[in-house]
């Protein structure tokens, strides 16, 4: 018998879930694949998330919540070409640029509506 871990879909807690879907939908380019009410699972290429909404009262800016998760690249450059229109609308602070890491990876950073960082990186 062999078994194989073939994808991992963080879960990724939000205040907003309309907000977060349209934040992940119209400037990162994810797709809706499927929604319930407190619930989305959104894809793009090879990457999947699921949003879960929770109470608006949990602060998940808080430092003690804030998540993060790291999405592997092939082609980062052009792929923040391809999102630098959309990210241009985001208030200040909320995206870093492109750069070269001292671990040999090339990324860029994005903070969505609920403070969650999402590291885009490639290899160098």
């Amino acid at each position: 018998m062999s078994a194989r871990l073939t994808q991992v879909t963080p879960f990724v807690p939000c205040t907003s879930l309309q907000q977060q879907i349209g934040f992940y939908r119209d400037i990162l380019g994810f797709s809706v694949g499927f929604q319930a009410e407190n619930y989305a699972f959104v894809r793009r290429d090879d990457v999947a998330l699921r949003l879960v909404e929770v109470w608006e009262t949990v602060n998940l800016s808080h430092p003690e919540r804030e998540g993060s998760f790291y999405v592997d690249v092939v082609g980062l450059d052009d792929l923040f070409a391809l999102m630098k229109p959309k990210l241009d609308t985001l208030p200040e602070g909320r995206v870093r640029r492109p750069f070269d890491q001292d671990y040999g990876q090339r990324e860029f950073h994005v903070k969505d509506e609920d403070c969650t960082l999402i590291f885009f990186g490639e290899a160098l």
